[in-house]
């Protein structure tokens, strides 16, 4: 049983090229509206135009623990805060809690 069966059941390289384009439409996302991840980005010399398969990813930076506690609550955030409509966090044993928030467009079912 599958969720998504045209996905689901692509064949290798129709997967990977799926999965550069959403690579690449994520990293366009953060770097229009994420102060912290243009810095990243820039710092790495790496654009959305750059990404070209799979092996990019080695190209692309970490977020670290301490980037998401230095930038709670909201300093990575994608969307305007209005959007988000979910907001979990870790229980801060560490003197501040990190944030995972989400819109309310990708809790629906995704059709791409």
């Amino acid at each position: 049983m599958y969720w998504q069966p045209e996905i689901e059941t692509l064949g290798r390289a129709e997967l990977e090229a799926l999965q550069v384009r959403r690579l690449q439409t994520t990293v366009a996302r953060v770097l229009a509206g994420v102060r912290f991840y243009q810095r990243k980005l820039a710092d790495g010399q790496v654009g959305a135009d750059q990404i070209r398969s799979l092996e990019d990813l080695r190209r692309l930076p970490f977020t670290t623990n301490a980037d998401l506690r230095d930038h709670y609550p909201d300093g990575l955030l994608a969307v305007p805060r209005e959007q988000v409509t979910r907001l979990h966090t870790s229980s801060g044993t560490t003197g501040k809690p990190r944030p995972c928030s989400s819109p309310g467009r990708t809790w629906t079912r995704r059709r791409s």
